[in-house]
């Protein structure tokens, strides 16, 4: 077999010579082609992981923290956003070039006053829609927070509608009415199963809050995504680590300015030497807390560039079920009827989003190989 194989090559090397190079070069440039889709799909599938392992991690850890005494929803806002700096390192490291485009030598880079402005507006915004979590997060069950986040994917994808062209089709509507239904349901869900002890009220306020941070969450990818294509228009490494790295620096000072503003602060001892679970774990809680978003963080913004804000916040949306289930776990959560139903729809609606994006996938391909078939041809009538 390994003659035959040698043969055939020495045989279209030879044809090479004689003045039919075509055949060969379209082999290298598909085998190229098949090597770079290879690679972006190794690291489609390194960035989910990051997605889903940081996400659950992080709302575990952030709904422990409160069960075993933390009170502090600025110190809850705080570690979410300021684990940025154990990600610096990465800046010493010789960053790989993600696709090798002739467009990126040729644009321009952006001013620093529009850099600035883009890193300051997106950390304004995270630090807003991060303290929204913290107050939805202590609120409510965290079963029920985070079925409630999955109706960030219709709030993506309305903002992708009008900020990144994203088109509308069958199976995205019927995401979007889905994952709508699914986070509409529990807010009849039964008292009984509110296992924070708190007021209505309370629970209203963590119900509005926790739907104001998915919306808000939604609106941040959609205008990262738009950063990506419209200002940045560079494609390396580097610039993911900008975009993680800036705006939460900007948010990380913004959430400080509250800490201290609230005078929460002050009571940061008390609420340690309060914990259930002693100091040491207190410390340990945020600091896990924080790298965990940090991990998040890098997966997300990845699958943002590698693909869209859209599949990098069904992703994100797919890891939600899993929160609940190890809640049930952990905390004892109730798994009522409407929240098995919830979750139901929610798994359904992003089924029917990935399902599109499936569909889309395959037409490109389908788009692509027509597209050389023609350059193939043209290239052997000449």
């Amino acid at each position: 077999m390994g003659e035959t194989q040698e043969l055939q090559l020495q045989i279209m090397v030879q044809e090479a010579k004689d003045g039919n190079p075509i055949e060969l070069s379209v082999t290298n440039q598909g085998t190229v082609q098949h090597s770079r889709n290879y690679q972006r799909w190794m690291r489609i599938a390194l960035h989910t992981f990051f997605v889903l392992s940081g996400q659950t991690v992080a709302t575990l850890l952030g709904r422990q923290y409160y069960d075993k005494g933390g009170n502090s929803k600025w110190m809850a806002t705080l570690v979410q956003l300021a684990g940025f700096p154990i990600l610096l390192p990465y800046y010493c490291i010789p960053p790989p070039k993600i696709s090798n485009t002739s467009s990126n030598q040729t644009t321009p880079p952006p001013s620093f006053l529009v850099l600035a402005s883009v890193y300051f507006f997106l950390g304004l915004l995270v630090a807003a829609d991060c303290f929204l979590y913290s107050v939805g997060l202590l609120y409510l069950p965290v079963s029920t927070y985070s079925l409630i986040c999955a109706s960030q994917l219709a709030f993506n994808s309305f903002f992708s509608f009008f900020l990144n062209k994203q088109k509308f089709t069958p199976f995205i509507i019927n995401s979007l009415v889905l994952l709508t239904i699914s986070s509409t349901l529990l807010v009849f869900q039964n008292d009984s199963e509110n296992t924070t002890g708190v007021s209505k009220g309370k629970y209203v306020i963590g119900f509005v809050c926790t739907v104001g941070a998915s919306a808000g969450y939604g609106l941040v990818l959609s205008l990262t995504q738009l950063a990506f294509n419209k200002v940045l228009k560079k494609e390396t490494f580097t610039v993911i680590m900008d975009m993680i790295v800036y705006p939460n620096l900007v948010a990380s000072c913004a959430t400080l300015v509250g800490l201290f503003a609230s005078k929460e602060f002050l009571s940061i001892k008390t609420e340690m030497e309060a914990y259930k679970l002693g100091k040491i774990s207190y410390v340990m809680n945020l600091v896990w807390t924080a790298i965990s978003w940090q991990v998040f963080s890098i997966g997300a913004v990845g699958l943002i560039f590698e693909t869209s804000s859209l599949f990098s916040n069904a992703i994100s949306v797919l890891g939600l079920p899993l929160v609940p289930v190890l809640a049930v776990v952990f905390f004892h959560d109730k798994m009522g009827g409407i929240k098995v139903i919830a979750m139901l729809l929610a798994l359904w609606g992003f089924l029917s989003f990935v399902y599109q994006h499936y569909l889309d996938d395959c037409e490109s391909k389908s788009e692509k190989t027509k597209a050389d078939e023609v350059i193939q041809a043209s290239n052997g009538s000449q």
